[in-house]
């Protein structure tokens, strides 16, 4: 009788495992909207596991990755911030998805694709046959892979050696999930391994390349900034635990949001890093007879750092020099855009930001005034957009691909408000 009542309990419990075993093997392959797990999802989340698996250990790293914990008024309160957008919220953006819709309209090559893709979605580096099922849902408003999820970046255990075309990371599919420290805790979840990148400018610039003068090096030049890597500032250090339930208290992490207004407080710290991280810009003016000439000097300090955003090849530059009379009356404007339009984006090379830290952008002006009128100031703004102006056509070609008017309507929203420029610095010279 015991020995029934053994084999009971034993078969009692391998029916209750596969019971949990089943019930989550279909909660993974069914989404939370009711949409069925594709075969060819589940063999990308087989190499790149999805955050919220992680969640169940990491689950303070995975709400500020989602932007769920300890939100700051910059994310919270405003309408449009050019640096908040949220590594986990990224794929899901409709600013992504209306960027990405218009960019498409412009016939890219499969190859162009896959190189638009490669940060956006890292998985695609290991999965590139999958490239256009993943564009066909982000356009659709319902990816079902992760972008830049947890093991986009903890499986990465490489980076090119030489500035080949980015994104220059090499992601290791295995069991094995990269980090920062010497000691990982064991667990019974997966391996964990130690990589020096993890605590090198070269793990982010290999996405964000425009950032910095090399990307093969891995730390950043200049006296200001020695001894300094982009996660110092993008990952607010902190102490504590990397995990939830255990691990050393004491242990120095990052936090997960990655947000580029991070360093306002680090700023105000730092008066010598303030200076030289924002742009400025300078006027040299010639008058002759009624012809004003002259050059914008545009410049940024030592620091490898373009300003503003993580975006290296959308953002767009604006130089607007005006001729004034001594009463303030306009008497002659120009402005000269820099940036690449649609058609051009990621076609070839991607050319050097505008603004490079450590250089000098001579932007050339020449001006014919009014038959006797004379000029008392000329004044010069920059300015900057996120993202380029579609041609009316081209703009027309998307929205006629959406399927109802309120999503055009969001579309039309988006391209005008994130086209608009926006002031970086002024400078006003008298004559």
């Amino acid at each position: 009788m015991t020995k029934l009542r053994t084999i009971g309990a034993i078969g009692l419990v391998l029916l209750i495992v596969g019971i949990n075993a089943l019930s989550h093997e279909r909660a993974i392959a069914q989404k939370l909207d009711g949409q069925v797990q594709a075969d060819w999802v589940a063999e990308i989340e087989k190499v790149f596991i999805r955050s919220e698996d992680c969640k169940q250990c990491h689950d303070r790293h995975y709400e500020e990755w989602k932007g769920v914990r300890e939100q700051t008024p910059d994310l919270k309160t405003f309408g449009r911030v050019d640096a908040a957008f949220l590594h986990g919220t990224a794929l899901e953006s409709p600013v992504f998805r209306t960027v990405l819709g218009v960019w498409m309209q412009t016939n890219p090559s499969p190859d162009d694709r896959r190189r638009c893709l490669s940060c956006h979605v890292p998985s695609t580096t290991v999965f590139p046959q999958h490239t256009e099922k993943i564009i066909s849902q982000v356009l659709a408003g319902k990816p079902q892979v992760e972008g830049i999820g947890c093991a986009a970046c903890h499986l990465i255990n490489a980076v090119e050696k030489t500035p080949s075309p980015p994104p220059t990371f090499k992601a290791q599919p295995g069991a094995i999930l990269f980090g920062p420290y010497a000691d990982p805790e064991e667990n019974l979840v997966h391996t964990a391994a130690q990589s020096d990148l993890f605590r090198g400018a070269n793990f982010c610039a290999s996405c964000h390349f425009d950032k910095v003068k090399d990307v093969t090096q891995k730390n950043l030049p200049g006296e200001i900034l020695q001894g300094t890597i982009c996660q110092d500032c993008h990952m607010e250090p902190s102490t504590g635990s990397s995990t939830s339930r255990r691990g050393a208290m004491t242990r120095s992490i990052g936090r997960h949001w990655f947000r580029g207004v991070v360093v306002a407080g680090t700023l105000l710290k730092n008066r010598n890093l303030q200076a030289e991280w924002m742009p400025r810009i300078d006027l040299e003016v010639t008058k002759t007879g009624a012809t004003m000439e002259g050059v914008a000097l545009v410049k940024i300090g030592s620091l490898p750092h373009s300003f503003p955003d993580g975006d290296p090849v959308l953002k767009q530059f604006f130089v607007t020099v005006t001729t004034k009379d001594a009463k303030g009356q306009v008497l002659a404007e120009e402005t000269k855009q820099f940036g690449l339009p649609y058609d051009k984006i990621l076609r070839g090379p991607i050319p050097d930001p505008f603004i490079k830290g450590g250089h000098t952008r001579k932007v050339s002006f020449a001006q014919t005034l009014p038959a006797g009128t004379a000029a008392a100031t000329v004044e010069a703004v920059l300015s900057y957009a996120l993202i380029p102006t579609p041609e009316p056509a081209l703009r027309d070609k998307y929205l006629a691909t959406l399927g109802s008017d309120k999503d055009r309507d969001e579309a039309k929203k988006i391209l005008n408000e994130y086209t608009q420029p926006r002031v970086l610095t002024y400078r006003a010279k008298t004559l």
